[in-house]
């Protein structure tokens, strides 16, 4: 298991996975290919298309629930007890991941939402400016959570209002990070978000795992957070690019032009 601990590894997540010992993971966040035919390459979000990598990882609509069962068995198996996991998820392929998840007799803890600041444009239908998130563990009694690890309870905020109550809202408002000028991969989930999660969901020391690490984010603030991280990609270019970012200090956080500084971003760290 020493050999897994704060590296990223290319290759099959599955057979990668297969050669971990059971129970040896204390959190899960992914963001696995959502089969909906994404391009790569497409222009992402008014920045140059040229700087985005080709070879996103994409599976086919029909073996999508064999595919989610085959990773999250896997998952399941390495997690421990007291872990727990995030899965995310858009609405075209959710009841394959909903139906995984009671077959893998996960326990939903929460279905939460992640609600971003724009989506695609549409004509003949809503704009789709979310993605679900599921937070599922393997024994409700033994999984731990750290509740007041962002807030205390008498924290207020600037309304007058619980800051603890709005933080724990199931409806997450965090806006998509810019990726301006260096190479990137197509999707990325923002490190405000996975610092939320890592905050209520792990301590200093855990074992965190991204079973599908694309850029290398959650490894990436996984790392800043000082907890040890485990990423496997099966895309080499993403792999590289992953490696480099952990690696290199000044490529560690895309911060949006919008958001607060990463200093600040890092400053509940329990």
């Amino acid at each position: 298991m020493n050999s897994y601990i704060n590296t990223i590894k290319q290759g099959n997540c599955i057979d990668l996975m297969s050669k971990m010992p059971d129970g040896c993971v204390d959190l899960v966040i992914t963001d696995p290919p959502f089969a909906i035919d994404f391009k790569a390459n497409r222009q992402n979000y008014n920045r140059n298309e040229n700087h985005v990598l080709e070879g996103y990882n994409e599976i086919d609509s029909n073996n999508y629930l064999t595919f989610t069962l085959d990773w999250l068995s896997a998952a399941t198996r390495v997690l421990k007890e007291s872990g727990s996991m995030y899965i995310f998820s858009g609405w075209n392929h959710l009841k394959d991941l909903l139906i995984a998840v009671d077959q893998c007799k996960l326990t939903t803890v929460n279905h939460l939402i992640w609600k971003y600041q724009f989506g695609v444009h549409t004509k003949r239908k809503y704009v789709t400016s979310h993605y679900h998130c599921l937070y599922v563990c393997k024994n409700d009694k033994l999984r731990t959570f750290y509740p007041y690890s962002r807030f205390n309870q008498d924290d207020r905020t600037e309304n007058g209002g619980s800051a603890h109550y709005r933080d724990k809202e199931d409806v997450w408002e965090i806006n998509r990070e810019y990726w301006s000028g260096a190479k990137k991969t197509p999707t990325k989930l923002p490190a405000k978000l996975i610092v939320k999660i890592l905050d209520y969901s792990s301590q200093k020391g855990d074992v965190v795992l991204d079973p599908f690490l694309g850029s290398g984010q959650v490894a990436v603030v996984s790392k800043m957070k000082n907890r040890k991280y485990i990423g496997f990609e099966i895309v080499p270019e993403y792999c590289q690019l992953a490696q480099h970012r952990i690696e290199t200090d000044q490529y560690l956080v895309f911060p949006s032009e919008k958001e607060e500084s990463v200093s600040e971003m890092f400053s509940t760290d329990t």
